[in-house]
């Protein structure tokens, strides 16, 4: 089974939105079958077969979640980071001024869908491959 360690070195790789497909690759290879990214904190929830699950804590001091989302400012932040225009904490600063509270990246169906803190589906993208 995968290790926190092999996903923070699959990561390390990652620059901006731009490399997250090829992030993605990688956590197929460790065997990952998704995960949930918390945004007041950073922490991220990866899971794989046989309900196998491991946490990677906290990356940052914890930031507030706006009460409602604003799902059309939330896409056009999103498009600017997966074109590399943002870093990771600056999306992550965005999602929460947008009222997302997390995304789950399910590698199976190849999505990523972004919630609000009641759990509410806000968008869901196919991811490229």
């Amino acid at each position: 089974m995968f290790t926190i360690e092999q996903i923070k070195e699959a990561h390390s790789k990652v620059k901006s939105g731009a490399d997250f497909p090829n992030y993605i690759q990688d956590l197929i290879i460790l065997g990952v079958k998704g995960y949930d990214t918390f945004v007041n904190d950073g922490h991220v929830e990866y899971y794989g077969v046989n309900n196998y699950t491991v946490t990677a804590d906290e990356k940052y001091p914890e930031i507030k979640v706006a009460d409602f989302a604003n799902k059309e400012y939330f896409i056009e932040l999103l498009v600017k980071h997966q074109h590399g225009e943002t870093d990771y904490m600056t999306f992550c600063n965005h999602c929460a001024q947008c009222g997302i509270a997390k995304w789950r990246v399910d590698i199976v169906e190849m999505t990523c869908t972004y919630f609000d803190k009641s759990g509410n589906e806000i968008l869901i993208e196919k991811i490229p491959e």
